[in-house]
């Protein structure tokens, strides 16, 4: 009985660890896909396999990459603009403008170091939002580094010359500086100048179309009257809400502004509209400080300026007045005592003698 015992407790065993061989080899199996019989089985087998990879990783977004802001600035084309871009760089470098200046001196507002034709050198890199949905032109707002190495100049001599600059800046004060700057030495040439300001005129062409939806259907010197804006006052042009709803054509934010609309059927190139537009700057703080450059900008608008550029600044010119200058009492009253001693009051204070004179003769 005991050996019967025992030899049914062999076999107990051996069953045991064969049934347990074969659970390993089915959990085994089981990770793994059986091999297909048909070319059909393979093709179905391959799909499952896929789906299921993909069920089990997270799927992620493809990006398609954008081209960066200093790459659109180089692809620039000239066909992109109706106007000659070396017209406008001529107009920027001109006194009436921004002027040319080939060493580093202080924006006379900010005290920001500018070079050139008003190139700012140590703006960093900004985040310019669209706002406008139907808009599909981003906003560049690269930093001044970028740009500067964009028209391809050495990093190093940027440094060099913004250290100067602080140095400058500590030891003379902005007012002292800005006395000194026809006496500057040059720190960089006249052609790397230009090539900063092609640059920066580049840019604001970008911005200028993202300010305005219609920019590819306005005329060369609207567009180039535009870009001017966008160069001088680059991302405080925001603030002119009631132009950029008039270029835009948005007559129901524009009268909210009290502006004179265009109608519901205007056309761009309508005088009635453009005369709307060019009085939504002539009532601006900007236009009265810069006065000489703004009637510069705003007959540009016009769109018969072509047929007579003198004629368009001159109705401009005959709207826009000079910004009252307010001054401490004690000294506008001592202009007052002197200008009524001068060659005007003179000369009246003689006239009525002579009509008193007469009158008694």
């Amino acid at each position: 009985m005991k050996r019967k015992r025992c030899a049914r407790c062999v076999f107990m065993t051996l069953e045991f660890v064969v049934a347990c061989l074969l659970a390993a080899q089915g959990v085994a199996a089981a990770g793994q896909s059986a091999p297909p019989t048909t070319a059909a089985e393979s093709a179905d087998a391959a799909e499952f396999s896929s789906s299921q990879t993909t069920l089990a990783e997270p799927i992620q977004s493809v990006r398609v990459p954008m081209p960066s802001a200093v790459g659109l600035l180089e692809d620039f084309q000239n066909s992109d603009v109706k106007f000659a871009l070396p017209a406008l760089i001529d107009l920027l470098r001109d006194k009436r403008h921004e002027g040319w200046v080939l060493a580093a001196y202080p924006d006379p507002k900010t005290s920001r170091p500018l070079i050139g034709a008003g190139f700012t050198l140590d703006l960093p890199e900004r985040a310019h939002p669209q706002s406008d949905r139907t808009n599909p032109h981003p906003f560049l707002e690269p930093s001044s580094a970028d740009l500067w190495q964009a028209a391809g100049l050495a990093p190093d001599r940027l440094d060099e010359i913004l250290d100067q600059y602080h140095a400058r800046l500590a030891a003379w004060s902005k007012k002292g500086f800005r006395r000194r700057i026809a006496s500057l030495t040059p720190q960089i040439t006249d052609a790397e100048a230009t090539l900063l300001l092609r640059i920066a005129a580049i840019q604001a062409i970008y911005n200028a179309k993202a300010y305005c939806r219609n920019f590819d259907a306005l005329t060369a010197s609207q567009q180039m009257a535009l870009t001017q804006l966008v160069y001088q006052m680059g991302v405080n042009l925001e603030e002119f809400n009631e132009f950029l709803s008039l270029i835009n054509k948005d007559s129901s934010a524009a009268q909210t502004q009290g502006a004179n609309t265009l109608s519901a059927n205007a056309e761009p190139g309508d005088r009635d509209y453009w005369t709307s537009v060019q009085h939504s700057l002539m009532r601006s703080q900007w236009a009265r400080l810069y006065r000489t450059r703004a009637i510069a900008v705003i007959a540009m608008l016009d769109p018969a300026y072509t047929d007579s550029p003198a004629g368009a600044e001159g109705r401009v010119g005959a709207i826009l007045r000079p910004a009252v200058l307010h001054r401490r009492h004690g000294h506008a009253a001592g202009l007052h005592s002197v200008a009524s001693r001068g060659g005007n009051a003179s000369r009246l204070q003689k006239r009525k003698r002579a009509m008193r004179t007469k009158k008694r003769a």
